[in-house]
């Protein structure tokens, strides 16, 4: 496309240096990635300003900037270079808007699914993307631990890339034959525009708690950068949403869209019943307009039902055969990290993503609901630095309450100091049923051989990350190998 019918899709307030006639290349917004011929856009971010670099973009060969500072760099520069200066009032919304044109709306030719929430969204994409391929639709996945255009893998370090990254993977898509698309829609990304002017068909509501306040400062503005994806569906698309969340009514009460809900609440449209676990799956059954569907999955727990229920309601309004619906939640595999069940003979070590208070809470439950009061539970868990601290007592106080013995460990420290983090959640802990390990394949090997024999220990908070973020190095650390590794030990003694 070239850069003069590009500049129509912006929302531009003024043009000057030098507009060639000419196809643009790429879109980039990291001046190390552009090439001769690409438009870079000039982001404001938190850490670093893109307007710092445009000189850069420019030596790199860049043949158009868009930029918010009409101050960043003097026309001369631009005319001189013959590069075009791209004003706009917002360069994050008009690298979305540029984007979308360039890559020729692709999300408008798939059906897309965007999952939001606190917890759950990894697992309910995973639920979507089986049922929908298992009915013959060949379907992409942007998430948390990989992207997907059907079997193939790309990996990823944002649940929700930038807007630029995201056109190309759904182009992509486009071209490799997927038909769907469900992606996690994190409230960052919809702060930070990187969905703006995508075409969803459906969003999904999983539930909401405190969570990244060290971003959005408030509660009430986490909701709110949640409530944008609901805000700006068209008419004909659906709002899912969870009947049981406090939340679910208001956060799609201003949506065009249609309304659905699902849950255990007295009139849900998609009402789930009789939801029973154990360490091997989980049942239940949907009622929805007089007919009801037994469900199965071999994912465990009654947040688990909550995520397939979701996945089951986006696919029947979408218009799937329910009996590949059931099919495809039913042979859908377990998600990494996920309530995922390592089992050590009589001792069994379960590895959870559970990062938040709420989903502590809910992991521990579920646990004790299958084991009952008897069976020994040990939690290791810590949290990450630089992130949401509100969160940490809280989660000291859940882990010892609800836990029999407790090692509170480090987590992602990132940029604080682990030892203060590990204060910070004992701060919530009134019992004395835990102890202080820092080193967290040290605290995996002492819940591992100092719990009873038939105990059940809960590592927290990691989950598939295969990393252990200090002071910006990311070591090479998984809560899943470390668990193996001390259960097999024991075995073999």
């Amino acid at each position: 496309m070239e850069l003069t019918e590009l500049i129509n899709y912006l929302k531009v307030i003024q043009v000057a240096g030098v507009v060639e006639r000419k196809d643009v290349s790429s879109i980039c917004y990291d001046s190390r990635k552009v090439t001769k011929g690409s438009l870079f856009a000039a982001i404001k971010g938190y850490k670093t300003d893109g307007h710092k670099f445009i000189a850069d973009a420019i030596n790199n060969g860049a043949m158009g900037v868009i930029l918010e500072d009409s101050t960043a760099l003097p026309d001369e520069i631009f005319i001189h270079e013959n590069v075009a200066k791209i004003l706009v009032h917002d360069s994050r919304k008009a690298l979305a808007e540029a984007s979308v044109a360039f890559f020729h709306q692709p999300s408008e030719k798939l059906n897309l699914i965007g999952v939001t929430g606190t917890n759950g969204k990894t697992t309910t994409t995973y639920f979507i993307k089986n049922i929908f391929e298992t009915a013959g639709e060949k379907t992409g996945l942007i998430g948390t631990i990989a992207n997907y255009i059907g079997d193939r893998e790309i990996k990823t370090l944002l649940t929700t890339p930038e807007s630029n990254d995201l056109n190309e993977l759904f182009y992509n898509m486009n071209t490799d034959g997927c038909k769907a698309a469900v992606m996690e829609v994190s409230s960052h990304s919809l702060v930070l525009k990187r969905v703006y002017g995508l075409k969803f068909k459906f969003a999904l509501f999983t539930n909401i708690t405190s969570d990244h306040l060290d971003f959005h400062d408030t509660f009430e503005n986490y909701f709110e950068a949640k409530k944008i994806l609901f805000d700006s569906l068209d008419s004909d698309a659906a709002a899912i949403y969870n009947a049981d969340d406090p939340y679910g009514k208001e956060i799609v009460k201003d949506t065009k869209a249609r309304k659905i809900s699902y849950g255990t609440s007295p009139g849900s449209d998609f009402l789930i019943e009789d939801i029973k676990y154990d360490l091997n799956g989980t049942t239940f059954t949907i009622k929805h307009n007089g007919s009801s569907y037994p469900v199965s999955t071999s994912l465990v727990g009654s947040f688990n039902a909550f995520n397939a229920s979701a996945a089951f309601a986006a696919a029947y309004v979408k218009g799937l055969n329910p009996d590949k619906i059931i099919e495809g939640i039913k042979n859908t595999k377990h998600v990494p990290g996920r309530f995922e069940l390592i089992d050590g003979g009589e001792k069994k070590v379960i590895i959870d993503y559970s990062h938040t208070a709420d989903s502590l809470k809910k992991a521990l439950e579920a646990v004790r609901d299958i084991v009952g009061n008897d069976v020994p539970v040990y939690t290791v868990f810590g949290c990450g630095g630089n992130r949401d601290k509100t969160k940490r007592p809280v989660m000291g106080k859940i882990a010892s309450e609800l836990s029999d013995f407790v090692v509170v460990t480090s987590d992602n420290p990132r940029f604080e100091n682990p030892l203060g983090i590990i204060k910070d959640i004992e701060s919530g802990i009134d019992l004395k049923n835990y102890i202080v390990i820092e080193n967290r394949e040290e605290a995996i090997s002492y819940a591992i051989n100092k719990s009873e024999e038939n105990a059940v220990i809960l590592i927290a908070g990691k989950g598939h990350e295969n990393y252990q973020e200090i002071n910006g190095v990311r070591n090479n650390f998984s809560d899943k190998e470390a668990a193996e590794k001390y259960l097999l030990h024991r075995v073999n003694g």
